[in-house]
């Protein structure tokens, strides 16, 4: 255990020290969990934040390379809910103390869609009295449009980087115009500028990705100084490029396992911002959400979509819960976050304690 001892004694990590964190295992591994734990509790305490999910669209102008609902994929069923049906999920989030609803849908650009998410995140406002929090997670966009969004009522964004390295983004990418590593730079620097709470992450145990690139991730987003951030173990696709390389992947246990590290690392790192403990972390452990909230992740998005239309956002194999409607998901996680010494902290935005320190 002494490597973690020595590092503990640092006031912030470097490269070195988040490969040897990375590559932790026994009881090495069980401290990093165990002071990520205490890290958590001591600067924003053993509560966890609900996040209401509505997946409105999986309509995507975007080809990654490793999602399911990418716009080359033809055996995709698309949908797109109307305007009643993303109200009503919304009014479920209100109802049922969740605090904040996130829109979560394929990447579009355009005067329409712009207006559309407008309307929509005015009326979750008006509905709601102005109580329900809301997070958006649409793509790149312009700084006008992020703004105009921001002053409609939206206040926190997720803009995943999926990899800090542009060496491996162009592997998971197609590299042409529509997937320029820099213009998602630009994005996540825009949506500061904007105003809002920032999010991004990474997928964990990609095809061709190593140990270093993993520890570069966490450093960049320390460098950029998110506020929030959703990351997870890549799950392949069956109808996606990187399918090809399946064999070539490590085991979906160790993938796993890097991922829970990832978060208790970036725990330490960051100790006051949020951390989504990711559904991905489900479809490998049946308690894997549960197992981040425990040494390290403080947020969790229940999946308040529609039932019939959860199959068909599928960005990965084996999602979980799709077969749930919202209800059935509320009940269930309710009792499991308590299990694991948490508090659900309903009615409340659970806002980042780090955006609040930025400002």
């Amino acid at each position: 255990m002494g490597n973690l001892s020595t590092i503990r004694t640092k006031k912030t990590l470097n490269r070195d020290d988040i490969i040897t964190l990375l590559n932790s295992t026994g009881d090495d591994l069980q401290e990093l969990y165990e002071y990520a734990a205490q890290i958590k509790e001591k600067f924003v305490g053993n509560f966890v934040y609900f996040r209401g999910l509505i997946e409105f669209s999986n309509i995507c102008e975007k080809n990654c390379y490793y999602c399911g609902i990418r716009s080359g994929n033809r055996k995709v069923k698309r949908y797109n809910l109307t305007d009643e049906e993303i109200i009503k999920a919304a009014e479920f989030a209100y109802e049922n103390k969740y605090g904040s609803v996130v829109l979560q849908g394929g990447e579009l650009e355009g005067r329409a869609f712009t207006d559309r998410i407008e309307k929509l995140v005015k009326e979750i406002k008006s509905i709601s009295d102005g109580k329900l929090g809301i997070t958006l997670s649409v793509g790149e966009q312009t700084l006008d449009t992020y703004k105009k969004w921001y002053q409609a009522g939206a206040h926190r964004y997720l803009l995943r980087i999926e990899s800090s390295s542009k060496e491996l983004y162009y592997k998971i990418h197609p590299d042409d115009p529509k997937h320029r590593f820099e213009k998602r730079l630009q994005a996540l620097a825009d949506l500061k500028t904007a105003g809002y709470q920032v999010g991004t992450g990474v997928m964990i145990g990609l095809p061709f990705q190593t140990v270093e690139n993993l520890a570069d991730d966490l450093l960049f987003m320390k460098e950029i100084d998110i506020d929030m951030c959703g990351m997870g173990p890549y799950i392949e696709h069956t109808d996606t490029p990187l399918w090809k390389y399946k064999d070539q992947l490590l085991p979906l246990e160790t993938r796993f396992q890097l991922a829970l590290k990832m978060i208790a690392i970036l725990r330490i790192l960051m100790n006051d911002i949020n951390i989504a403990s990711a559904t991905a972390l489900q479809a490998i452990d049946p308690i894997g959400r549960e197992k981040a909230l425990m040494i390290g992740a403080n947020i969790i998005m229940p999946n308040i979509t529609p039932g019939i239309y959860r199959d068909n956002y599928k960005l990965y194999e084996n999602k979980p819960c799709t077969s749930e409607e919202a209800a059935d998901c509320s009940n269930c996680l309710e009792a499991r976050i308590h299990l694991t010494g948490n508090k659900i902290g309903y009615d409340n935005w659970g806002d980042s304690t780090h955006f609040k320190k930025r400002q």
